[in-house]
């Protein structure tokens, strides 16, 4: 549940702590989505909130909108479609809470966002556990 590694980070991390790929996996899945529908829901507010509680958080709240901004436009052509394939892929600056972070500034609701971004974080999770399982029988066979 840590932003930026999210579940790209979980699922090596977990083997490396000793679970099973599996279970790696799923504990991945389940923290990476957990506060997904409180971002699609509630960040807007959280935003507004921070600008009227501190002028020095508007700088933050500035960067982080227009990163937003800019990761939408690679989504708006394609819509749903758009979001799970930019949750899917395993690359900095993709994952699941620039998604619903991606989703809440395109006012996609929640009901449709949710199942988008579900599908990218179990895409995202395999292609991870795939390479996670690649490394560890090399390197521990």
């Amino acid at each position: 549940m840590v932003p930026v590694i999210e579940l790209r980070g979980g699922v090596p991390f977990g083997t490396a702590l000793g679970l099973p790929l599996g279970e790696a996996l799923l504990a991945a899945i389940i923290g990476n989505m957990l506060p997904i529908p409180f971002i699609i829901v509630y960040i807007r507010r959280i935003f507004l909130w921070m600008r009227r509680k501190s002028p020095r958080l508007n700088e933050v709240v500035d960067k982080l909108e227009r990163k937003a901004h800019l990761k939408g436009q690679k989504v708006t052509r394609y819509k749903y479609i758009g979001l799970w394939l930019f949750v899917a892929i395993p690359l900095p600056g993709t994952g699941a809470w620039t998604g619903a972070l991606v989703a809440s500034f395109l006012n996609m609701p929640l009901r449709k966002a949710l199942p988008s971004i579900f599908l990218g974080v179990i895409t995202a999770g395999l292609i991870m556990t795939f390479a996670t399982g690649v490394v560890v029988s090399t390197v521990g066979g």
